[in-house]
């Protein structure tokens, strides 16, 4: 018989422990909010705009942002019916292929556990902004030690840490937006900006088509992260109707904190400038636009906000990794060791593991912060696309299998607006960007072999977990009329 709920206390079914329900309806809005904004805005988005105008990146930005939109719509509809923690890994599983399920999952554990190496790596190059002779370990493993225990006390441990250092990057990015705008009409920093730097030289779109290909390729990377709501559902309070109310407001997001951020500062920073090709923060294209309003700070303001951002990537990254560690454990697809949980309902030993990759960072004392960081970022690649092309593949046959077994659309407490354009378009757009990411490699006079196969080295990755799997365990593609639905998680 099983226990009522109670106080959102870990539950026992047939002996086994049950992950929390302990993330509301704010903790999911500030995680689906912040899992867009990271150092590819705050960074990035400044070589965006040099590469192909001002114009060109927000195009760039746009498309991929509708990729992006139609993703987590996709997502949505899923995680609302069936919630479960480690979300694409069971979709997959049930509605293409056990293989497909598993390395799927396989892949996005991997690439979240390499981006908390990454992240703690760059943290050390942050610091040292300030402390510019403290050893990279010092900074590692503080950092690492604070993502472990927010994730280790109980998911509502992780579920504030990410709300407060997603607010954080949100108010920083609307305060932006507030003295960018002051700015382009005259009211702060002296001079009327306009439209000025739309038209000089060649802008808006200065890259061509090239330039703007270029950006598209890179804004992708940008806005990964933002499918950890996905994960997240399985540990929320009320699935069908919180979810979906985090998954609407994804496009303004977007909107807002993307386009309309590189609008701004493609109006007030002409695309000319130099400074906009350097990832560094005395120069970030937010710093540069804070220093000419006049703010002095503007450099150690936008520094703490990177530094934020970064700690929210790796709180987010160890959360991710570890619930998809969690699930595939549930469904026998890895060791039976991380399906266990503490009274607290955290997959203590998918924990440990994952922040055993973590510690890859801590390679920086040794080879340097700026190698390993490269380093660390190439063997990520293009992981991101797989497992948003796997949500994608995933959502479009779990809507054909369902109607196939006669259910109904008013059965879906959250249904995904233009399907099947919807999650075709992902998939032609995610398709384009893992073949083309590196394209820029094979157009130079000599090829640089090493870098196309750290950019591509995801693919084969996959590929292997895919096919070997499907050899090791005989798996087939699920008929649809044979796909299962979980309704007693809905």
């Amino acid at each position: 018989m099983a226990l009522p709920q109670k106080n959102n206390d870990v539950l026992h079914e047939h002996g086994e422990n049950k992950l929390q329900k302990g993330l509301k309806a704010r903790h999911l809005t500030m995680i689906s909010i912040g899992g867009a904004i990271g150092t590819g805005l705050f960074l990035g988005s400044g070589a965006a705009i040099h590469t192909a105008g001002p114009g060109g990146a927000l195009l760039a930005y746009a498309l991929v942002g509708a990729m992006v939109f139609f993703v987590m719509t996709s997502l949505g509809e899923l995680s609302a019916f069936m919630p479960t923690s480690g979300a694409f890994s069971t979709y997959g599983t049930k509605f293409v292929d056990p293989a497909f399920g598993f390395a799927l999952g396989w892949t996005y554990w991997f690439n979240w556990a390499m981006t908390i190496a990454a992240e703690l790596t760059a943290s050390t190059m942050i610091m040292k902004f300030w402390f510019p002779n403290s050893p990279s370990l010092l900074w590692s493993l503080g950092f690492l030690l604070l993502i472990f225990f927010l994730n280790y006390l109980s998911v509502k441990g992780y579920g504030e840490g990410e709300y407060w250092f997603s607010f954080i990057k949100v108010s920083a990015v609307i305060i932006f937006i507030i003295v960018g705008l002051l700015m382009i009409f005259g009211i702060m920093g002296g001079e009327v900006i306009g439209f000025k730097n739309f038209t000089i030289d060649d802008a808006p779109f200065s890259g061509g088509f090239l330039g703007v290909f270029i950006v598209f390729v890179a804004a992708g990377f940008s806005f990964q992260g933002t499918e950890i709501v996905g994960v997240a559902a399985g540990e929320s309070e009320d699935p069908a109707k919180n979810v979906p109310k985090a998954i609407k407001s994804v496009f303004w997001r977007i909107l807002l904190f993307y386009v309309l951020a590189i609008a701004i500062i493609g109006l007030i920073i002409p695309y000319t400038n130099p400074n906009l090709q350097s990832d560094d923060v005395m120069v970030s294209p937010f710093t540069l636009v804070f220093k000419k309003a006049g703010l002095a700070f503007a450099a150690s303001l936008m520094n703490a906000v990177i530094l934020t951002a970064v700690l929210s990537a790796g709180n987010s990254s160890l959360y991710a990794a570890t619930r998809m560690l969690f699930s595939m454990a549930k469904e026998g697809q890895a060791p039976k060791i991380f399906a266990k949980l503490n009274k607290r309902g955290v997959p203590v030993a998918a924990t440990i593991l994952t922040c055993v990759i973590g510690m890859l960072a801590f390679f920086s004392s040794i080879f340097g912060d700026g190698i390993v960081y490269i380093w660390l970022m190439n063997s990520i690649g293009i992981t991101g696309f797989i497992f948003w092309l796997g949500i994608s593949i995933s959502h479009y046959r779990f809507r054909k299998a369902f109607l196939a077994q006669g259910h109904s659309l008013d059965e879906l407490p959250y249904r995904a607006k233009w399907y099947p354009f919807g999650p075709i378009f992902a998939i032609l757009i995610g398709l384009i960007v893992i073949l083309a990411q590196n394209f820029q490699a094979f157009l130079a006079d000599k090829i640089d072999w090493g870098s196309v196969v750290a950019a591509y080295m995801g693919i084969p990755l996959f590929l292997i977990l895919w096919f070997g799997y499907k050899f090791i365990k005989k798996t087939k593609v699920v008929p649809l009329e044979e796909c299962e639905f979980d309704f007693d998680k809905k």
